[in-house]
């Protein structure tokens, strides 16, 4: 089976980083380019419940855009609203993910990974998951997990294999 490039959009949470700061954007591109996928967009949006749900929901309607890799915003502080973004536009959600974030996470951080609430869903056939704002956060989430399952030819199974049939009822 050939590699299946994937559409994919990086949307950083944060309010204080700029184009030319955003190391963990930075970080998910070249992962993703690297492996074969295209970054099709790239944003930085604040701290703000709404304004992440308004990008998430533009870039699902947008059709071209199968997967969006969200960086920043998934701790337990005041500004951290990225998971109630994501949980707030989702049709399903993807618990196994951030599981396997922290389980892999704990590896290298210890307990400190239970301050993680990574989490991924999908809402009109587009994936969504949401990393933590850290360049190792998002290096061990593509590394250890994303590059596999956004890869066709991962086996037993993987997520892309799995695109044309999101939108089923």
């Amino acid at each position: 089976m050939d590699f299946v490039p994937l559409n994919i959009a990086i949307l950083t949470v944060s309010d204080s980083r700029t184009a030319e700061t955003d190391r963990s954007g930075d970080t998910l591109s070249a992962r993703a380019t690297d492996a074969g996928h295209r970054v099709v967009a790239r944003r930085i949006v604040a701290d703000t419940q709404a304004l992440l749900e308004e990008q998430l929901r533009a870039w699902v309607a947008d059709g071209e855009i199968q997967v969006i890799l969200t960086t920043g915003g998934t701790g337990v502080t005041g500004r951290d609203v990225t998971p109630e973004a994501v949980e707030a536009v989702c049709d399903k959600l993807i618990p196994g993910f951030g599981e396997v974030f922290r389980w892999q996470s704990f590896q290298k951080i210890a307990t400190s990974t239970i301050q993680s609430r990574a989490t991924a869903g999908v809402v009109d056939g587009t994936y969504i998951f949401a990393i933590p704002g850290s360049t190792g956060a998002c290096k061990d989430a593509w590394d250890g997990i994303l590059v596999h399952q956004l890869d066709i030819r991962t086996r037993p199974c993987n997520f892309a294999e799995l695109i044309p049939r999101l939108r089923e009822s």
